[in-house]
């Protein structure tokens, strides 16, 4: 479904003595999506991840290199891209004075469907996105979520087989990011899309995709998984918090016995990440007590993707959203 190779885009810029210089937003990526995968699209703001959406969504022309998305390339055939995608911004694209149904009929129409199939076909996505009872509503009366969800509905009207979400729960409470979870997978489970997400929220892409990717700089640093990125990072994360501070040289001392890496001591806790945690934790306990040395609380964290950007850029995308 797209298919990119030595994807790229400069700028013009300044430089510090106001000198032209090229900035390379995005510097040779390469994508590959499969029909009927959940495709996540994660990176810090200025990596390059909205420049390379906007090129695949054909909003940009390429400075270098070739995609083809649907099937048709993103610059010679950029009108049957248009007409194969849905495309949901992250700034919603409705009208807060008009009514609901209408915007979805016009937007219909717009991609060369009749009024009577745009109508029908909407009502059917009221439906399915729970949104029945609001077909004459204006979009400034709902909820955060039902505007995101009548977003969604706007992007399939025309029957899209491949939809790029950019960013589509920013904004709303953690109940409506759920529910919006299960509507997303149901347009690949009920509907056979293809779907291409960018998000900023990790726990997200876990639930969501069936591969992730990572944007750096302007380059794809990773590709797999989440379990498999996950398991990149080395070992689960043990934390001892001790009821005295003063014996976390020893905690550290015992802890650093099966310890694979990144031992940290600050006052009374005492972390380091250890591969296979779950037949290490029992041993260790045994020889803390041994020593006498007392605990507040102990935790074992699985590896997040948060660890694997972490790990693969040394800092934390979470930090940087």
């Amino acid at each position: 479904m797209i298919h990119a190779r030595g994807l790229a885009r400069t700028f013009a810029g300044r430089g510090k003595g106001a000198e032209k210089v090229e900035v390379k937003a995005v510097a040779g990526v390469d994508i590959d999506v499969d029909e009927g995968e959940i495709v996540g699209f994660l990176g810090p703001n200025g990596a390059g991840k909205t420049t390379t959406l906007r090129m695949l969504t054909t909003l940009l022309t390429p400075t270098a290199g070739t995609a083809t998305v649907a099937g048709y390339d993103v610059v010679t055939e950029s009108q049957k891209v248009r007409r194969s995608i849905g495309y949901v911004s992250q700034s919603g694209s409705t009208s807060p004075e008009a009514r609901a149904g209408e915007e979805i009929v016009d937007h219909g129409m717009l991609y060369g469907i009749s009024k009577a199939q745009a109508t029908a076909r909407g009502k059917e996505l009221f439906e399915q996105l729970d949104l029945e009872g609001l077909w004459t509503r204006e979009p400034k009366a709902m909820s955060g979520g039902q505007r995101r969800r009548l977003d969604i509905a706007m992007g399939l009207v025309h029957d899209p087989t491949l939809v790029f979400l950019d960013e589509p729960t920013t904004g709303l409470d953690p109940q409506a990011r759920a529910n919006l979870w299960t509507h997303i997978s149901d347009l690949r489970t009920r509907r056979g899309a293809t779907i291409f997400l960018t998000t900023h929220y990790l726990d997200e892409a876990d639930a969501l995709c069936d591969r992730i990717l990572v944007i750096d700089h302007g380059t794809i640093v990773a590709s797999d998984t989440p379990d498999a990125l996950k398991r990149q990072v080395s070992g689960d994360l043990v934390e001892l918090v001790l009821t005295d501070a003063g014996r976390s040289a020893e905690a550290a001392s015992l802890l650093s016995r099966v310890a694979d890496a990144d031992l940290t001591v600050s006052g009374a806790t005492v972390s380091a990440r250890v591969r296979g945690a779950g037949h290490e934790v029992a041993g260790l306990i045994r020889s803390l007590d041994a020593a006498g040395i007392a605990l507040e609380s102990l935790e074992v964290r699985r590896p997040t993707l948060d660890d694997v950007f972490l790990t693969l850029t040394g800092r934390s995308l979470r930090e940087d959203a």
